[in-house]
């Protein structure tokens, strides 16, 4: 996996292992989920007392009406900062290039170049 999630990256991942199963047993949950069992004891606690999961019949975890609009609002949410994160490198390899096109130029905005409104 290579790096962290986030808190709220785990919640969102256990809640879909349990859409997309339609309910799912805590060992389902931690291998799809990729988590360890101390990690996923802790979640699931957290995501029963926030009222987003149930633990059902035969030890299933089910989503609750709650829990599918926690989902349906990180997918919107994800999707929102992939496309600011996308837009924020776009700005920043335009911000490069022009760079590259003046590079004898300090154009950082530390520079103590006073503009002048002189007309000569």
């Amino acid at each position: 996996m290579g790096k962290h999630r986030s808190r709220l990256v785990i919640l969102a991942n256990i809640l879909s292992v349990i859409s997309a199963n339609k309910g799912a047993k805590r060992t389902q949950i931690m291998y799809q989920a990729y988590l360890s069992y101390k990690l996923l004891v802790q979640y699931l606690n957290d995501l029963t007392e926030a009222e987003l999961i149930v633990c059902g019949k035969r030890n299933r975890y089910m989503l609750t009406k709650k829990g599918q609009m926690f989902l349906a609002t990180f997918s919107e949410y994800d999707k929102s900062r992939e496309s600011v994160y996308n837009q924020l490198n776009h700005v920043e390899d335009q911000r490069l290039m022009l760079d590259a096109m003046c590079p004898n130029i300090d154009l950082s905005n530390n520079s103590n170049h006073k503009h002048s409104k002189e007309t000569a």
